[in-house]
């Protein structure tokens, strides 16, 4: 047996995921990758299949959840984490929130193991405060179509400080603003994503309401590196990590119209149910405790996310999300 740390990356596979098992490999652990694939692609990680540090188990975390040896950490990201995910696989949404947390819990228990959860910035629900701190408790629809989400991450922060307060675990608790990057699907149904997929099919791009509403994007490195400045800290209270440059949708899209040259103009169409007009981190908790600030500025993060979506076989381009049964 190594005496390298061993960690657990549930979702593994996906966009986060797989950037979490780059840098933990990259940092000398042994990681161990876990994916059903649903909405994760073997193809983020099948450069790592060859590295003896390296492990994939291709398994729900809805379901038991087994791993051999010692295991020092585990990272939940497992979780359909858009719009268009988690409106067509409800349940399986609401299942790895609240009963794949909880294996993930009973798993730390038995191992001694640390576990950091990936909540998200949709626990504040449309917000009645901007920018957002961690002390506000949110404007949450329970039962609205982004509440199978919202709620399930709400229900995997309170499970995971009862099992912090009560038994002691380690736990921590980051809440992810709008991230993006290399190896997102084009077809998930977010802003960004969605935008350069239409401009690379020659498509209008397609903006929700009057496209006042604001997000805050933040690049991929730099929310690896706050993850990993979390899980090593001793802070167990959620941390907002997210990018504070907020910007109109409307912008964002005159912004990716002038980056890929596209001649297509800006369509607008109603605003879907419950969706957040304002979204913008305060990152002052992160700051202060974890001396973390992003570093790569939306032009430059902008630039490299299409480069990657530009060199993807153009039928990739076109392809539609397909899940499985719930």
């Amino acid at each position: 047996m190594s005496n390298k740390k061993r960690i657990l990356i549930t979702g593994g596979a996906g966009f986060l995921g797989s950037h979490l098992c780059d840098r933990f490999i990259n940092e000398g652990y042994h990681v161990i990758a876990m994916d059903n694939l649903i909405t994760g692609d073997i193809r983020n990680i099948e450069h790592l299949f060859h590295l003896p540090n390296f492990e994939f188990y291709h398994h729900d975390v809805s379901k038991f959840v087994y791993v051999p040896g010692d295991l020092h950490y585990i990272l939940h990201f497992a979780s359909p984490a858009s719009p268009i995910d988690y409106l067509k696989i409800p349940i399986q949404t609401l299942k790895v929130g609240s009963l794949g947390i909880h294996n993930c819990l009973g798993l730390a228990k038995a191992k001694n193991a640390r576990l950091l959860i990936a909540s998200t910035s949709e626990i504040y629900g449309d917000p009645m405060v901007h920018p957002q701190n961690e002390d506000y408790w949110g404007n949450v629809n329970p039962i609205g179509p982004r509440g199978v989400y919202d709620e399930a991450k709400r229900f995997q922060e309170a499970i995971t400080m009862a099992y912090h307060t009560y038994h002691n675990l380690e736990t921590r608790i980051i809440r992810i603003f709008n991230t993006y990057g290399p190896r997102m699907r084009l077809n998930d149904g977010r802003a960004l994503p969605a935008f350069i997929g239409q401009a690379l099919r020659g498509e209008d791009l397609t903006v929700f309401g009057d496209g006042s509403q604001t997000r805050s994007f933040c690049y991929v490195d730099d929310l690896v590196e706050g993850i990993y400045r979390l899980l090593l800290s001793d802070y167990h209270m959620p941390v907002n990590i997210g990018n504070p440059d907020e910007i109109s949708l409307k912008d964002f899209a005159e912004e990716v119209i002038k980056l890929t040259g596209t001649t297509q103009k800006i369509v607008y169409k109603p605003l879907p149910v419950d969706d957040p007009k304002q979204r913008k981190p305060d990152i002052t908790r992160a700051k202060e405790i974890l001396g973390w600030e992003p570093k790569v500025s939306r032009a430059e993060g902008l630039k490299k996310t299409y480069e990657y979506f530009k060199n993807l076989p153009q039928e990739e381009w076109f392809k539609q999300p397909k899940f499985h049964d719930q």
